[in-house]
This record gives structure tokens, sequence and C-alpha cells, in this order.
């Protein structure tokens, strides 16, 4: 009986073993989902997704490419505005050119030249440090080249490219030393945060001068145009350069208010359209101006765009090396010691600006798209200063003034703009604009100076890093800013600022906050003005 028992315990163990089998066997195939599924083939990366990181950077190339047509749109307008500015000429109170401040350049020539710069500097950005930003001719550094350097100071065109070429070969080396955090800390902050607000009133002010806004006074130097039609001296043409330059940037501020991408662009192309038109109304009632306004594109206009590419070859392109470094043209009337300081200040000022305006570019875009390390610093920043070092380089031998990043990369970036592919539609955009030389001719320089008169504006939020509460930084701030636009010189403006500074601090019982880098800065200086007008 017991062996009976056993065994039909056994059996039933054997039974029920069985059926637990059977029914995880029935439950496996039931439930397929539990099984951990094969992994998924690799999609295969193409060249450029893999060389920019695209889709690892959890962008798209329908972003990237959007980002970079942004950053075109928002930036184009530099090469009207440069070319304008390389291209000016002085007039007087009536309105009837006087000089060409740089002779024998053309607006198409400094077109080309700075559409090269441009698309060097952000090819470098591309490919090197392949970061969504874009590069061109610096707001500000291109003012100071020719209104200080060749107008103020004396300097020949070719003579400032060979002082552009020093500051992109300065900046390659402090960049690669390490050198220029040093020469940076050494710039007291007041001085630092005034540099861009004295800019931004001296281009605002370049153009206001430009349409003719504000003019040339016997009794108080400047004064404000007049729009009084009951004057026996009123003229129609007069006011249209002026009228036209301030709706103009009205209309830029309302677009920027509004955030429509390219403001900048589109308020130079409304403000060229407006001109137009107000000159043709002018022309159907026979005033001369207006009359001479069409006579003069008559006259120059040419539809050959590879005309701009041969005053580019005969102008620009390297002038640096065949006349830059004959300065007998300065010597003629000035000693070797005056050279040797306007050589200084202005190789130091060119830096400067480089330097300020490309780091606080570099941290604002950076920003903007999360495009910081965990430290706070903008990603492959030594990459980004290095690529704006050579692009200056580049610039200066192509003609024109030191290339920096433009903040105007931030509409790219807040566009979704992650890699260097980013900059890589924005330099191709660039190289299909140089084709486009005529029809940027047209744009008169009422138009041109509502941009600068806006980038002006733009400029000035820094004036709420000052501290105006702190007399000693209130006044050293002021000295910058204030001496820049009155004595139409930025080289001044930083000298004066730094010398403030040290006096203050000297005078305050604050010997020890003066750095060992910032006595030699100011030194410098003092003995620059001595024996120089920089």
């Amino acid at each position: 009986m017991e062996e009976e028992k056993v065994t039909s315990q056994s059996t039933e163990e054997t039974a029920e073993n069985v059926e637990n089998s059977a029914a995880e066997a029935v439950e496996t195939v039931a439930e397929p989902s539990e099984q951990t599924p094969p992994p998924a083939p690799k999609k295969k990366q193409n060249v450029f997704d893999k060389f920019f990181g695209i889709t690892a950077s959890g962008s798209t190339f329908k972003a990237e490419i959007i980002a970079g047509l942004t950053t075109f749109m928002a930036m184009v307008y530099i090469l009207m505005v440069n070319a304008g500015i390389f291209s000016a000429w002085i007039y007087d109170d009536a309105g009837n050119p006087l000089f060409q401040i740089i002779p024998n350049v053309t607006y198409g020539g400094m077109y080309i030249a700075t559409a090269i710069g441009a698309i060097a500097g952000t090819l470098l950005m591309a490919l090197l440090a392949k970061m969504p930003l874009a590069q061109a001719s610096g707001m500000g550094v291109n003012a100071f080249v020719v209104y200080t350097l060749v107008l103020t100071t004396g300097l020949t065109y070719a003579n400032a490219m060979v002082l552009t070429l020093f500051d992109g070969i300065l900046f390659v080396v402090l960049t690669a030393t390490g050198l220029r955090k040093k020469i940076f800390e050494a710039i007291p902050a007041a001085v630092r945060h005034a540099i861009p607000v004295g800019i931004g009133l001296f281009i605002a002010f370049i153009g206001m001068q430009n349409a003719g806004i504000v003019q040339g006074d016997a009794s108080t130097l400047v004064k404000f145009v007049s729009f009084n039609v009951t004057a026996e001296d009123f003229t129609y043409g007069a006011i249209v350069a002026p009228l036209v330059a301030l709706l103009g940037v009205i209309a830029i501020a309302i677009m920027a208010k509004k955030n429509v991408k390219g403001n900048i662009l589109w308020g130079i192309l409304g403000a060229a359209a407006l001109f137009y038109i107000l000159n043709a109304l002018g022309l159907a009632w026979g005033d001369t101006a207006c009359k001479a306004v069409f006579t003069k594109i008559g006259d120059t206009f040419s539809f050959n765009p590879f005309t701009a590419f041969k005053d580019w070859g005969t102008q620009s392109v390297g002038q640096v090396f065949a006349n830059g470094f004959d300065f007998s043209h300065y010597l003629a009337s000035h000693s070797g010691w005056s050279l040797a300081g306007v050589i200084f200040a202005s190789a130091l000022s060119l830096c400067m600006i480089d330097m300020f305006d490309t780091i606080g570019t570099l941290y604002g875009a950076c920003a903007k798209g999360n495009l910081l390390d965990e430290k706070g610093v903008p990603k492959n920043m030594e990459k980004m200063m290095l690529c704006d070092a050579v692009g200056t380089c580049v610039g200066a031998v192509a003609g024109t003034s030191t290339v920096t990043t433009f903040v105007e990369s931030s509409a790219g970036v807040s566009a979704g703009g992650k890699t260097g592919f980013t900059s890589l539609v924005t330099a191709i955009c660039f190289f299909v604009a140089m084709f486009l030389s005529p029809i940027a001719q047209l744009i008169p320089s009422a138009a041109t100076a509502s941009a600068l008169i806006w980038v002006g504006v733009l400029m000035m939020t820094s004036v709420t890093n000052i501290e105006w509460t702190d007399a000693a930084e209130a006044i050293v701030a002021f000295f910058t800013f204030i001496i820049m636009v009155l004595g139409y010189s930025i080289s001044k403006g930083i000298g004066i600022g730094i010398i403030a500074f040290v006096l203050v601090k000297l005078c305050t019982g604050k010997v020890k906050e003066i750095s060992i880098v910032t006595w030699i800065l100011a030194v410098l200086f003092v003995a620059t003005f001595l024996v120089s007008s920089m």
C-alpha cells in the first residue's frame, strides 16, 4: 500500500511538473512581447551628419538650414553698410561732396572684400570650431578704421590694413598663449562696459551724419537738420535722406519689437524703396537734387556683377602687402615717434575692440542656444577665438576691417542651429550674394544709415552694467564713451578711460587695485598722447 501511495504521489508530481512546463511554454508563445527584441540596425549617417554631429546634437538638417538662412538674413546688411562706410565721402553743409575719405576705393570693390571676409570667417567657424555662428567685418571697427585711422590720423587705406593684419596676428598669439585673458582682466570693468556704449554712439553719430540728420554748424559745431518748409532756403531734396533714415530706423525698431526675422535687412530695403519713391516725386516737381539722384545712377550703374570683382582686384586685395608698409605719406608731416605711437594705440584699440566684441558675442549667442559647458563657458571657446583671429588676417589681405563673430548669429541659434552646418549654410549664402553687387549698389546711404543708427541703439544696452552710483566708476565710464563720440576716436576714449581709472585709484588710496598690466597700459597711453595725435 505504501509503495502504491509513493508511486501515485510521484505520478501526480510528474504530471503536475509536465502541466506546469506546458503552461509556461504556452505562456511564452502567447506573450512574445516579453522577449528582448533584436537590436534595430543602426541608421547609416551621411558625411555631413557625421562630420558636424547634427543627429548627435539633437538637431536636423532642416533645422540647420533654416537657422543658417536666418543668420544670413539677419546680418547680410553688413555687405552694404561696410561697403558704404569704406567708400564714404565728406560733404559740406549744403550736401555737396568735398572729398572721398579713402580715394579710389569703390563701393563694389569693398562689397566683394566684405563678402570674402565673411565667407572666410564663417567657413572657419563651420569647419574648425563646428559652431553655429557667423563672422563678418565688425561694426564699430570699420568706423574706427575709416574715420579714425584714415580720416583723423592720416594713414592710408593700405596702412590701415597692415594694422588690421597686426591685430589678427596679435590675436592669434594672445589666444594661443593665454595672454588674452590677462589683458582682458587688466582693462578696468568701467572701461570694458563703456567701450560698446561709446562705439554704439559713435556709429549712430556717423549714420546721422551720412544721412544729413546732423549737420555742421559754425557756432555750435553740429545741428539737427531743419524740416522748416516755410524757410526761404528750403529745398525738398535736402530733407529726403534725413526723413528716410529716421523713418527707416523707426521701422526697424517696430519690426524688432514684433520679432521679425531679418528686421535690419527689411528696414534697409524698405528705406531704399521709400528713398526712390520720394525722389521720384521730387523729380516730377522739378527738384534739381532729386534729379541728380537718378542722373548719378545712370552714369555709374552697371548690371555686370564682375565689375565689382575687377574693382576688388585692383583696389583692395593684397594692398596690405603692396603698399601697406609704406608710411611715407604719414611721415611727410609727422615724426617717427608719432608713427610709433599711432601704431601702438591703433593696434591696442583694434585688439581691445575685437576682443571685447568677440567674447561678449560668443557668450551671448551661445547662451541663447544652451551651447555653454558645465562651467558656463561657450563650447569650443578657444577654437572660436582662433577662427576670429585667422578670419581677421584673411580679411586684412582681402582688404576689409577686422572680421569678428556677429551678435546676429544668435538669431540663427534661436531658430534651432546647433552645429557648424548652420555656419556652412550661411557661408554659402554670402558666396551667392557676391554676385548681387549691382543690386546692392542701388541701396542709398540714407537706408544704410538706418542700420547704423539701430546698431548704435543695440550697443547701448551695456550702459546698464555701469555702476552709476559709484562716482569713481561713473567718471571712468563717462570719459571713455564721451571722448569716443565727441573726440571722434575710439582709441582715445579707451586711453583716457584707462588713465582716468589709474588717477582715481591713486587719489582714493586704492593703489593695490591697479594691476601691473593696467599700469603698463596707462603709461603707454600717456606716452602715446604726448608724442602722437593718434
